[in-house]
């Protein structure tokens, strides 16, 4: 899933270590979050969106991911 941590992040100018931190998860959690290799718990969005002062709609970028999903979904039919 496509999301704005990193870019969330490095604007804030705090190291994924610092995040990984503040949302009590590891490094590797932020890591595989901004490599889109791991999808967010609600929870752990929840709290990410929080640290920037954004939603989780917006941080997870839901309307444009459900749109890519929407369009794998049609590519099968």
């Amino acid at each position: 899933m496509k999301t704005r941590v990193r870019e969330l992040r490095i604007a804030a100018g705090i190291t994924q270590q610092q995040l990984a931190d503040l949302v009590h998860v590891s490094a590797r959690t932020i890591i595989s979050i901004e490599k889109e290799q791991y999808s967010p718990s609600l929870m752990l969005a929840y709290r990410i969106a929080e640290i920037f002062g954004t939603t989780v709609e917006e941080l997870c970028c839901l309307k444009e991911n459900r749109i890519l999903e929407d369009n794998r979904y049609e590519d099968l039919s």
